[in-house]
């Protein structure tokens, strides 16, 4: 069952999504890495990993997010 999600819902996704995107960029062209969570553990980024691509949502980990 796919669940819908409302317009303002869907702006705020976007919009947080080109925010974490230029952010990311900007760390790649810095040579900065990133972290992030994946697979229920961190994960560093750095270079050539720090690319574009969108991350398939089969990757993020929605059960086990990180604690503070």
């Amino acid at each position: 069952m796919m669940e819908t999600i409302s317009v303002e819902d869907q702006q705020i996704l976007d919009s947080m999504k080109k925010a974490v995107a230029n952010a990311l960029e900007r760390k790649r062209r810095l040579g900065q890495y990133a972290v992030i969570w994946k697979d229920g553990r961190s994960a560093i980024l750095g270079g050539k990993e720090l690319s574009m691509e969108p991350v398939p949502s089969s990757s993020i980990d929605t059960a086990n997010p990180p604690t503070p």
